[in-house]
C-alpha cells in the first residue's frame, strides 16, 4: 500500500471494488433462504431461524474468518487462494507431496472463484433489472435486454482500471449502504421483536426442524456470503486497513440492518414476493430500482477484479499460460487489467443470463461455486 495515498480515499475505493459483491446479496438471499425453509410465517420459526442464521454466519466466516484472520494471510500484500499457496510453498517446497495436493487444492479453488466470477454479474444485475417488474409487471419483457445492456458497458469499462473504478463507484456504494441500513431501521422500528433472532438458539432450532433441507437452506444462507473470498482476492487493490475500516464502519452495519428490516417486513406482510423492494415506498421505488441496478454493476466488479488479480498470480506460479497483463497503476501493484480474462468472463456471463434467465435459476450454481471456494480457503 503507497503510505501517501490517503486512508480516506483508500477506503472508498475498497467501498466501490471490494464490496460490491457481498453489499448486493440482499436483493436476493433472505428470500431464497426463506423459501427453501418452508416460507416465512411468523409463528413458524423458519423466518426468525433464518435471519440468526444469517447473522451468525457473517459474524463468524465474514467478520472472524476473512476479516480478523484471513486478511493477514497475504503474499507481498497480495490476497487470494493462490497467495495461500504461495506462503505454503514458502514452507514446504514446491516438490513434496503435500506441496503438489495443496497446488492441486489451491487450482481447484481459482477455477471456482472464476465461475464465481462469471455467475455472479449475471445474478446480481439480473435480481435487480428484476425490480422493474414490480414497478410494473408489463416490464418483464425488458429484463433480459437492459441487463444484456448493462453487462455489456461493465466489460467495456474494465480497461481503464480498478483505481479509476474504484473511484467512480465508491461514492454510490456509500450511498447504497447507507440507503440498506435507513430501509431496515425504518421497519425494524415498527416490529423490534424481529431482533429477537440474533439469540443463535433460532438457527439450531430450525435447522433441527427441517433435517430433510438443513443442508438446502445452509447452501441458501451461504449467498448473504458471497463476497468473502472476493473481498480477499481484491485485497492487493488497496490494502488489508481500508477493507477493514470499511467492513467495520459501513457495510456490516447496512446489511445487518437491511436483513432485519426484510425480516420485519415479512413479519408484518408475510405474502410480500420481493422482500428487499417492499421495503421502500412506493414513491422511493424507482429510485430503488436505479440504485439496485448500480450496486449490482459495483458487485460484478469485485469477482471482476479478483479474477485478474488470481490470473496474474496463476501466471507467476505456472498454473496458467502467459498472457498479457496489464498495470493501470502507477502507485498500486496489485492493480493490474488481463484482457484475455475480460473477453472469457464477458462471453460466459451473457451466456448465463440467456441460458438462465432469472436471478433464481442462478442461485444453486451461485451457491456452489461460493462453498467450495471458501472450503479451500478454509
Amino acid at each position: 500500500m503507497n503510505e501517501q495515498r490517503s486512508l480516506g480515499r483508500a477506503t472508498l475505493g475498497a467501498l466501490g471494488v471490494v464490496y460490491g459483491d457481498i453489499g448486493t446479496s440482499p436483493l436476493y438471499a433472505l428470500k431464497g433462504a426463506t423459501t427453501i425453509a418452508g416460507g416465512g410465517a411468523a409463528g413458524s420459526g423458519t423466518l426468525p431461524g433464518v435471519l440468526s442464521l444469517i447473522f451468525w454466519s457473517m459474524f463468524i466466516v465474514i467478520t472472524l474468518k476473512y476479516i480478523v484472520l484471513i486478511l493477514r494471510s497475504d503474499n507481498a500484500g497480495e490476497g487470494g487462494i493462490l497467495s495461500l499457496l504461495a506462503l505454503v510453498q514458502q514452507k514446504l517446497g514446491t516438490s513434496s507431496a503435500w506441496a503438489l495436493r495443496f497446488g492441486a487444492l489451491a487450482a481447484l479453488g481459482t477455477a471456482l472463484f472464476y465461475c464465481d466470477g462469471m455467475i455472479t454479474p449475471a445474478i446480481s444485475v439480473l435480481s435487480a433489472v428484476e425490480g422493474l417488474e414490480v414497478l410494473n409487471p408489463e416490464f418483464e419483457s425488458m429484463v433480459l435486454p437492459i441487463t444484456l445492456t448493462i453487462i455489456v458497458a461493465l466489460f467495456v469499462l474494465q480497461k481503464r482500471g480498478t483505481a479509476r473504478v474504484g473511484g467512480l463507484f465508491g461514492p454510490i456504494m456509500v450511498l447504497w449502504f447507507v440507503t440498506l441500513g435507513a430501509l431496515g431501521i425504518i421497519m425494524i422500528a415498527r416490529r423490534p421483536e424481529v431482533l429477537a433472532a440474533l439469540f443463535p438458539g433460532y438457527a439450531l432450532a430450525m435447522l433441527a426442524q427441517h433435517p430433510a433441507v438443513a443442508l438446502a437452506i445452509l447452501g441458501a444462507v451461504f449467498l448473504v456470503l458471497t463476497g468473502g473470498e472476493a473481498l480477499y482476492a481484491d485485497m492487493g487493490h488497496f490494502g488489508k486497513r481500508p477493507v477493514r475500516l470499511a467492513w467495520f464502519a459501513l457495510v456490516w452495519p447496512g446489511l445487518l440492518l437491511n436483513y432485519f428490516g426484510q425480516g420485519a417486513l415479512m413479519l408484518e406482510s408475510p405474502g410480500v414476493e420481493i422482500p428487499f423492494f417492499g421495503l421502500a415506498s412506493a414513491s422511493a421505488l424507482p429510485f430503488l430500482v436505479l440504485l439496485a441496478t448500480a450496486a449490482t454493476v459495483i458487485a460484478s466488479q469485485a469477482t471482476i477484479s479478483g479474477a485478474f488479480s488470481l490470473t496474474r498470480q496463476a501466471v507467476q506460479l505456472d498454473l496458467l499460460p502467459r498472457v498479457l497483463i496489464l498495470q493501470t497503476s502507477p502507485d498500486e501493484r496489485g492493480q493490474v487489467y488481463v484482457p484475455a480474462v475480460n473477453r472469457v468472463l464477458f462471453l460466459a456471463v451473457v451466456s448465463f443470463v440467456l441460458v438462465f434467465g432469472s436471478s433464481d435459476a442462478l442461485m444453486a450454481a451461485y451457491g456452489a461455486a461460493v462453498i467450495g471456494t471458501m472450503m479451500i480457503t478454509t
